[in-house]
């Protein structure tokens, strides 16, 4: 089977409010290199009658409505609970519980005109009980870096019943973007506001079923339709191992299986699977290894930086099989708007085996201070999944590291790890999102303080020439700390069957599933 590529082209970004998120989609060019892929996209309806059969990759923790959510949550939770805004299926900014909104001249304030509505208590959606919502939902990301993210919001008030303004330290071009995410959908008394209602059915993993229902306008206290019923269907949701949603789709029960990553990549080449049926995502972010234990070996950032020499990352997007997947050594990828391309990828102009020599004196080194036990080489425990593309991954790096001397051991994602296999999209495309994901406030074991005090310093500044600047010698800090070693761009993709509608490829790697539920003329 020829290779599939994960580089298609990437969708506009632009929200559809006269307002621009950043326009750095319009930048790229890439390639689409599935055959076919576009194309069964925009045919026809799907033939089938009643619910939508979808699979969602997953497990339990699709369902929880709070804390840390899961892939599968934020897809699930961005159905059933609206906030301000939303996504469309292309990931663009559409309205939700805000109608429409205007943002000042400096960028400073953003006002939202709330819809009229209902919560599912009954009572009326006004402008005091979104605040109180929205602010709840702020204070629950603290300490994580969509907190961080959200750090320059000054003040969210109520200007009157149905008018709620934000105001900002500094402009924030992306905020529409970051209160689309699911974590900043706004639940009152722990129930949502839909678009969609959810509804268990009892089963246990590994198949978790559920429907998920449109709700009609008139119980969201919105104007009838006429009509609704006739232009809306119901989904019949699985939440399963993404290997069995293949084997679901391939066997012709589900008509889209939506959650692939690089640990289950190796299975877009399954036998049974049409090349326009695999739809890669246009995403960026982090895929590589963050450091959990900073003590013994990885309490050193030169050792750190040891491990990061040592990999052969080619080899490794190579091995995988899968044209278009890109290694970089670089923890902020080159498409977003304000790099500037001062910083670029790590150690250039020397080789693989030049890079591996400096890593093994750093180890015969450590081993020769002899602390600690350090005169035996060092083993690290690497956290990682158990699926087909993470089992190869860490293969080639258990030999990549033992090139140097150091001994990779896998554990369980729910054990005690010296690393952890780190797999994240990125949630809107600016330096700043990657440089925050290793904040102090996030990673204080292998943080940069001054990378944080220069993040903070380019948030200040309203030039962004001047702000860019500040955000390169941050990335130049955060680099050098070696708590994240990049390996690649991190992969998202979905098995969509020929004539369905309700999906595009989209940048942020997940994809609603209210497009899904409406039925197109």
């Amino acid at each position: 089977m020829a290779k599939l590529s994960c580089h298609p082209t990437r969708p506009s970004a632009r929200p559809v409010q006269p307002f621009s998120g950043g326009g750095w989609a319009s930048r790229l060019v890439l390639a689409v290199a599935l055959a076919g892929a576009g194309a069964g996209l925009s045919g026809c309806e799907s033939k089938r009658h009643g619910p939508l059969p979808i699979a969602l990759a997953g497990d339990e923790t699709a369902f929880q409505t709070a804390g840390r959510l899961s892939p599968s949550a934020q897809v699930l939770r961005a159905a059933t609970v609206e906030g301000l805004v939303g996504f469309d299926a292309e990931g663009r900014v559409i309205p939700a519980i805000a109608e429409r909104w205007i943002v000042t001249d400096d960028g400073l304030s953003y006002i939202f005109r709330l819809r009229e509505g209902i919560w599912p208590d009954g009572t009326p959606i006004d402008a005091a009980s979104v605040v109180t919502a929205l602010r709840r939902a702020r204070a629950s990301l603290a300490g994580r870096a969509l907190g961080v993210d959200l750090a320059p919001i000054d003040d969210i008030r109520a200007m009157t019943d149905r008018v709620v303004e934000i105001d900002l330290t500094a402009p924030m071009p992306d905020l529409l973007t970051l209160l689309a995410q699911p974590e900043l959908g706004l639940p009152r008394k722990r129930l949502g506001s839909g678009p969609l209602g959810l509804r268990r059915d009892g089963s246990t993993y590994p198949v978790l079923r559920a429907a998920l229902s449109p709700i009609p306008p008139e119980r969201r206290g919105l104007p009838a339709q006429d009509g609704f019923a006739r232009s809306v269907r119901g989904l019949a949701l699985e939440v399963e191992p993404m290997a069995q949603a293949v084997q679901r789709f391939n066997d012709g029960a589900v008509d889209v299986a939506l959650g692939g990553t690089v640990d289950t990549l190796p299975l877009t080449t399954s036998n049974g699977l049409s090349r326009g049926n695999v739809q890669f995502d246009p995403v960026i972010g982090l895929y590589g290894l963050i450091v959990e234990n900073a003590d013994g070996f990885l309490s050193d950032p030169a050792r750190r930086e040891a491990l990061a020499l040592a990999i052969d990352r080619d080899g490794l997007v190579n091995a995988m099989g899968v044209g278009g997947w890109r290694a970089t050594t670089r923890l902020v990828a080159p498409e977003v708007a304000d790099d500037q391309g001062t910083v670029g990828e790590r150690w250039a102009g020397t080789t693989l085996d030049q890079r591996r020599a400096l890593a093994r004196q750093r180890v015969q080194a450590w081993r020769a201070a002899g602390s600690s036990g350090a005169a035996s080489a060092p083993v690290l425990r690497l956290a990682a999944p158990d699926g087909p593309g993470s089992r190869l991954v860490v293969g080639r790096l258990k030999a990549d590291f033992a090139a140097i001397g150091v001994t990779l051991e896998r554990v369980g994602e729910g054990e005690r790890a010296d690393l952890r296999l780190y797999d994240k999209v990125a949630r809107y495309a600016r330096v700043s999102w990657f440089l925050d994901q290793f904040a102090c406030s996030v990673t204080p074991a292998t943080c940069s303080v001054g990378g944080d005090v220069l993040v903070a310093q380019a948030l200040g500044m309203h030039d962004p020439r001047a702000r860019a600047d500040l955000l390169a010698q941050a990335e130049r800090a955060v680099t050098q700390a070696n708590g994240f070693i990049p390996i690649a761009q991190p992969v998202r993709w979905s098995l969509v069957r020929s004539g369905m509608t309700g999906f595009a490829p989209n940048p942020w790697g997940w994809h609603s599933l209210v497009p899904f539920s409406q039925i197109t003329k």
